[in-house]
């Protein structure tokens, strides 16, 4: 789509169909400002990946569901649920959870326990080390899958270095990141689904394609389904949210955008005159955002800029929008745009001392010229991604995706 004269783009927009979501295709996505200069190692513990649930609501203290309070570290939260069943003597069906947390991570998360009429459990008789029981309390209903307000997290990155062979210092590498920060906490980041969100190696991704789109016959359980169309729809939006960033307008209003209330999950076209001239300042002060579609059965909500932008998009990825229609999945919208701090939840960051390099090849090199370790403390609302936050501020390595590749 080309640039025309009454546009307030700063750059054309151009989508580009990309029908792979590795790694590699990740790492085209556009910054929001510009690509790392320092590279560092995620998850060499599992304590370099803390991650603590919030859910908005108190616990009433009776009723038939056990919830449990668990920190798990180095095991599958799937896993943890069908050891709470044994343990309870109850089906995997009536352990309820909000979401899958990381295995390689000291992860803190609810579970609930369906026991309609029978007593608690005897936590004495639990019996993983790696499993901590924290803390229970009965409630009238089962934790459902999403059910969560949010996601604390405190995450250390390792090895820190520069990506092209350490060409500069130290103190400038260390000032690149914090203005990276700086930049995060009053701007925001993309809000690009994560990696996880498209399977190992863009697997789901590829399967929604060949299902969807090349017509093959597949056999599939109903959460498989639901995980293919979720991977076509979200890298369509991450095409359109790296678009807007290549044309300068991630983060402003451009006339007829759908924008979603910060906060809150509504999402609204505004028709009135007069309160449209109030946008820009509202989309500029973290108000509101731009959002993007997730595409589906539906006619598009937006009209004039971002109407022509989607139309463009809908004609780039025409059998993709067709194939979810055919699936009667409904079309919905999602913010460009990820705020991290605030008044309620900080944007945290210090500098540790480097006490284990050995990991490194060339650890001898490093502790001449590495940097500090880098400690990041955040919040983040359901449905966001830690490593999308993190990719905006170093060139990530996964060091247990690295290990598995090694031993490969």
């Amino acid at each position: 789509m080309t640039q025309d004269s009454t546009s307030n783009f700063d750059r054309p927009v151009e989508f580009i169909k990309s029908e792979m979501a590795d790694e590699a295709a990740f790492s085209a996505l556009n910054y929001a400002t510009q690509a790392p200069v320092v590279s560092g190692y995620l998850r060499v513990k599992p304590e370099d990946f803390l991650v603590e649930e919030q859910i908005a609501y108190d616990l009433s203290g009776d009723g038939e569901h056990l919830w449990i309070w668990v920190e798990k570290t180095g095991e599958n939260s799937d896993w943890v649920a069908g050891e709470l069943a044994k343990w309870a003597g109850v089906s995997k069906k009536n352990v309820g959870l909000a979401g899958q947390k990381d295995r390689h991570a000291v992860t803190r998360q609810w579970f609930s326990i369906t026991l309609p009429g029978k007593p608690n459990p005897d936590f004495d008789a639990w019996p993983h080390d790696t499993v901590r029981l924290l803390k229970h309390c009965r409630h009238q209903r089962k934790l459902q899958k999403g059910g969560l307000s949010g996601n604390q997290f405190v995450i250390r990155l390792r090895g820190l270095q520069s990506v092209d062979q350490r060409t500069l210092p130290a103190g400038e590498l260390q000032n690149n990141i914090e203005q990276r920060i700086h930049f995060i906490r009053t701007q925001g980041v993309p809000n690009y689904f994560g990696e996880q969100r498209f399977g190992h190696s863009g697997n789901n991704l590829r399967k929604a394609i060949a299902w969807l789109v090349e017509g093959k016959s597949m056999r599939m359980k109903p959460n498989q389904r639901s995980l293919y169309l979720s991977a076509m729809r979200s890298w369509v939006f991450n095409q359109y949210l790296s678009a807007r960033i290549e044309a300068g307008i991630w983060d402003q209003y451009i006339s007829g955008d759908a924008l979603n209330l910060q906060g809150s999950s509504r999402w609204f076209v505004e028709t009135d005159g007069s309160e449209i001239e109030k946008l820009p300042q509202r989309v500029s002060s973290g108000d509101l955002h731009p959002t993007g579609p997730l595409i589906g059965e539906g006619d598009l909500p937006v009209m004039q800029e971002a109407k022509a932008l989607e139309e463009a998009l809908y004609e780039t990825f025409r059998d993709w929008f067709e194939g979810l229609k055919n699936q009667r999945l409904k079309a919905d919208r999602r913010a460009l745009r990820l705020l991290v701090s605030s008044e309620q939840h900080a944007f945290n960051y210090r500098w540790l001392e480097a006490d284990n390099t050995s990991f490194l090849e060339n650890d001898e090199d490093f502790k001449e010229q590495g940097l500090p370790d880098l400690e990041l403390s955040f919040f983040l609302p359901a449905g966001s991604f830690a490593t999308m936050v993190l990719r905006e501020i170093v060139q990530v390595v996964d060091y247990q995706k690295k290990l598995k590749f090694v031993k490969k």
